[in-house]
């Protein structure tokens, strides 16, 4: 069964393998592919019962690739797709996250070196090869092996960035549980822990039917490879080489499998110390009471199982958040003193990150970025397009002041809701930020963020960041090290001289919900809410279809253990104007 999300996702990976194949992210056809996307998504219909007239008909969807969406719904497969997989195998499409392999450079050194994977690249590198080749040289040969080592590309055990690996997992939940034979299904490990890189992807199902579960998952649209295919257990790899394990458990341990399978494995080790400590014995089938030592293990009376809830409860437990489960203290917290008022999504009142099409990479207009903040029942928004300094994407202060009436004009049409005319100021080397003082001070409201100059000192970039903090019309900091997860190395700063900037300025700290982001990463974020800094959870959405990175935001906040009262964005309208007010004067 093929549904909008998997021709997304068709669409997604059409976009990068054709950019290989084209030597450009530019080009006619990917672009086709990138607008047939954004234009799919925001349609808002099941796009798999339209006719090829009725796809045509959504703009930015062509005849050519309406075909392919067809092609996908009535075969499983698009033949163009599988073309591409076999001209480029995942080892050799993981080098295109390396800055500096831009597709073309990528087909250059694999034509003129046969380099194939990232083991042949620092080969290549250790022999000084790269920098013979046209465009290259040893500055660049440099950069292409730093970048390698801080994306963690090193070792046997590669792992797959959260951005790639998150929508495949809520795919494939979302088909498992069209089935009818499905009580639940959960994707479970480091995914569901929200980790910044997963190893493979973990799923429970359970059902009292086992079988039909695993002949859906064996005959599914992603698996290229049968690893495994058993009576309860399938594991299979897709055509990007991540390993997915689907399990199938009866209803009634369903919350112990999940439990366990979401791990950490000393968060697990912590909760089984804790059952044998009250007599008790905690596994994946439940937890048993353990109290007789004459019962055999196998027939000891089981105390909870079918719901994580249950479980914790039973050992006398707060409920823990799967992204707080890294035995960073929560099991002594759930179990003592109680775990922190986490914030929730249902907690988020405004989003203050939010671009429309005045940004050059923007591609909503403000009337319908408005409308779906509006749908999402906010009472504020903050509207920050970028400012001059950042090339092709900013905007100069006339055109500024133009989108000033233009924002004024839509915010008629949304009387429920606050809307800011913000911007986000880019940070220059020194810490300089765009426009004069004068006219920064116009905006309500400010996010400044790092896009450029990645390679200074450590002290160079903490200065830089402190700089824009002491700024008296910055409210908050954007993607704090402007990381791209496994794909661009953040810059590096000295986060407590940072965290000290933020709390005697009175300036909040992003967290970034866009998964190719997710910054400050939840460690940073940890760090932050010791110092009690002030956050603010965004989407810094560039189209109607993003409004769901606020969840990950979210997610992210929690696995940094932070208090929806620090949450800026969930304070209510007067509190949080009253606020961001006083910041400016």
């Amino acid at each position: 069964m093929t549904t909008t999300k998997d021709v997304l996702a068709m669409l997604s990976e059409l976009v990068t393998l054709t950019a290989l194949a084209e030597g450009s992210k530019q080009s006619f056809k990917v672009r086709a592919y990138e607008n047939a996307g954004l234009g799919l998504e925001s349609d808002g219909r099941d796009i798999t019962t339209l006719s090829l007239t009725e796809l045509v008909a959504i703009d930015g969807v062509g005849k050519a690739t309406a075909s392919k969406v067809l092609e996908l719904v009535e075969t499983g497969k698009v033949e163009k797709l599988e073309t591409l997989r076999a001209e480029f195998p995942p080892e050799f499409v993981e080098l295109s996250r390396i800055p500096g392999l831009g597709p073309k450079t990528l087909m250059l050194v694999r034509s003129q070196l046969g380099i194939e994977n990232v083991e042949q690249l620092r080969q290549a590198i250790s022999d000084e090869q790269l920098r013979h080749l046209p465009g290259l040289g040893a500055t660049s040969e440099a950069k292409i092996s730093k970048a390698i080592e801080r994306l963690g590309m090193t070792g046997k055990d590669r792992r797959t960035p959260i951005a790639d690996a998150l929508p495949l997992a809520e795919r494939l939940v979302d088909d498992l549980r069209t089935l009818p034979e499905t009580v639940d299904a959960q994707f479970c490990g480091s995914v569901r822990r929200m980790s910044e890189t997963i190893g493979d992807i973990d799923i429970t199902v359970s059902s009292d039917d086992p079988a039909a579960v695993m002949a859906f998952v064996v005959g599914h649209n992603e698996v290229s490879e049968l690893v495994v295919s058993g009576a309860t257990k399938t594991s299979f790899l897709t055509a990007q080489g991540l390993q997915v394990d689907v399990r199938v458990v009866a209803p009634d341990q369903f919350g112990a499998a999940t439990l366990y399978f979401t791990g950490s494995k000393t968060h697990n080790i912590a909760l089984r110390q804790r059952a044998i400590d009250k007599q008790m014995l905690l596994n994946e089938y439940g937890l048993m009471d353990a109290s007789n030592e004459d019962i055999e293990p196998a027939h000891r009376p089981v105390i909870a199982s079918r719901t994580e809830t249950e479980i914790y409860a039973a050992l006398d437990m707060e409920f823990v958040p799967a992204p707080m489960r890294e035995s960073t203290g929560e099991v002594e917290a759930a179990g003592g003193s109680g775990l922190p008022r986490l914030v929730q999504r249902s907690d988020i009142k405004g989003d203050l990150h939010y671009h429309t099409d005045r940004s050059g990479d923007g591609r909503s207009t403000v009337a319908e970025m408005a409308a779906v903040a509006a749908a999402q029942g906010y009472e504020y928004l903050a509207i920050t397009d970028h400012g001059v300094d950042l090339a092709i994407n900013g905007s100069t202060a006339e055109e500024m002041l133009e989108h000033r009436e233009r924002i004024a004009e839509v915010a008629l049409d949304h009387a429920d809701m606050t809307i800011l005319w913000g911007c986000e100021l880019n940070i220059g080397p020194d810490g300089g930020l765009d426009y004069d003082d004068d006219f920064r001070a116009l905006f309500d409201y400010t996010v400044a963020s790092v896009h450029s100059h990645f390679d200074q000192t450590v002290a160079k970039q903490t200065d830089r960041l402190v700089a824009a903090i002491a700024d008296p019309t910055v409210n908050s900091i954007g993607h704090l090290t402007g990381r791209y997860i496994g794909r661009r190395p953040g810059i590096e700063i000295d986060y407590d001289a940072v965290i000290d900037a933020l709390v005697e300025f009175d300036v909040a700290l992003e967290i970034n919900g866009a998964l190719q982001r997710l910054d400050a990463a939840s460690d940073v974020v940890r760090k932050a809410v010791n110092k009690e800094v002030k956050l603010v959870i965004n989407t810094d959405s560039h189209h109607t279809s993003e409004l769901g990175r606020m969840e990950y935001g979210v997610l992210t906040a929690q696995r940094g253990w932070a208090p929806r009262d620090l949450v800026i964005n969930t304070w209510d309208r007067d509190s949080f104007l009253t606020w961001s007010q006083q910041r400016a004067q």
